[in-house]
């Protein structure tokens, strides 16, 4: 959980203005001027608008946006290859917009560092060297940063490889080559400027499933600029969206969907296959009325029904766990019996799924009950929630009239 975590990178109001009159401009952006009104007065481009965020340890942190939105300018600042016009960067505690020449060049060199569109590999050089290169620079002897080099290019599978060129490598490899060049001087943080978006849709799919496999077991803190939504989805914890150098917004996938900041945000996801996003504990409704295994009985059970107006409960016992669910029919048969608890009358043969269940990993399980879904924890089985059928149709059909004939079909058939 990002609570847990320690701050990596913390930006507060950074600013970035091209052009010679920068401190006018600067001026008239803290008045309230519009990026027009000062690129017209000025002849100055407001190329990153107070960006404010932090990233956490550990986290893969995505920072998307169309052409001229500022992203990559935003991304560059955070090592300074581009000098911000205002504002801090604080890394690990450490203003880096108050470095030195000389402290900036260890910094690259030891804290961060940045994979590109562009390849940027040393054509007459070998794999293993352009790996290597990173640790050249740096003054290490030629057996350690070969071992080095040759681990990180293990781990990025290119094992076999070392001794081409580039030139002989596909586009996908020769990425990967980039990304091993990154990795093989250890950085804390990893910068990735559309590092994908050359490649082709297959290699760039497959290029983002070794990434979040990387990650899985390298745990960097990642900073990756896209213009591509469904590739910010996939690989973001977190999400900052921007638009002519201003932050419109920063969350999950799931935040910007379900609570877009902006109409431009909104319009923005609208097309997004919101059933691969939206989560259990999204929809769930929290702490429902449960019947207690031990204390309620058929009679009690009633009661609840009655006061919550629901004609299905779900069962829990003394720690919470959840058992099932119990029906009206069978309670009110079992009140006739005179049957002392619900033991008899409990389905447990019911859907139950964690909070990071999607919408369309759930849909499935609706299809051949009547049940709601459970939303439980996923060592000890605690009932967190529950999610009634027709919240999740409602989801699942929201942009989708296909589906809502498919569902109406599956109801028919109950």
């Amino acid at each position: 959980m990002k609570e847990n975590r320690q701050v990596k990178i913390k930006v507060e109001d950074l600013t970035l203005i091209f052009g010679k009159n920068k401190e006018r401009a600067l001026q008239m952006l803290k008045d309230g001027k519009s990026k027009k009104e000062i690129l017209r007065e000025t002849n100055c481009t407001i190329g990153v608008n107070r960006a404010s965020f932090e990233i956490y340890e550990g986290e893969f942190f995505v920072i998307m946006g169309l052409s001229g939105s500022g992203k990559s300018t935003l991304l560059r600042c955070l090592n300074r290859l581009i000098e911000p016009t205002a504002g801090d960067i604080i890394i690990n505690g450490d203003n880096v917009t108050r470095k030195n020449n000389k402290e900036l060049l260890d910094l690259r060199r030891t804290e961060m560092s940045m994979v590109f569109q562009k390849f940027g590999l040393l054509p007459h050089r070998t794999v293993l060297e352009n790996a290597a290169f990173g640790l050249e620079i740096r003054g290490e002897e030629k057996d350690v940063r070969e071992v080095k080099a040759q681990k990180a290019l293990d781990t990025v599978g290119l094992r076999g490889f070392e001794h081409q060129l580039p030139v002989q490598l596909s586009g996908g490899m020769q990425q990967r080559v980039g990304l091993a060049r990154a990795l093989t001087n250890d950085p804390e943080v990893l910068l990735m400027d559309e590092a994908f978006s050359a490649l082709d849709p297959l290699i760039k799919t497959e290029m983002q499933d070794e990434l979040l496999g990387l990650q899985d077991k390298l745990s960097k803190t990642i900073v990756f600029i896209t213009h591509d939504l469904d590739e910010a989805i996939k690989l973001g914890e977190r999400i900052v969206i921007m638009k002519d150098g201003v932050i419109e917004q920063i969350g999950t996938a799931e935040e910007i969907l379900t609570n877009p900041a902006s109409d431009y945000v909104e319009a923005f996801v609208k097309k997004v296959d919101r059933k691969t996003i939206i989560t259990a504990g999204t929809l769930m409704y929290e702490k429902p009325t449960a019947v207690r295994f031990k204390k309620d009985g058929p009679e009690g059970t009633l009661r609840k029904m009655r006061t919550t107006g629901l004609d299905v409960l779900p069962v829990v016992d003394e720690k919470n766990t959840f058992l099932g669910f119990v029906w009206l029919a069978d309670a009110i048969q079992s009140a006739l019996n005179e049957e002392p608890t619900v033991a008899r009358i409990i389905q447990d043969s019911v859907p139950s799924v964690t909070t990071e269940a999607t919408v369309e990993e759930m849909l499935p399980l609706i299809a051949a009950t009547k049940s709601p879904i459970a939303v439980v924890e996923e060592a000890s089985k605690k009932l967190l929630g529950i999610i009634a059928q027709s919240a999740l149709i409602i989801e699942a059909t929201r942009f989708n009239q296909e589906d809502i004939h498919k569902l109406k079909e599956q109801a028919n058939n109950f």
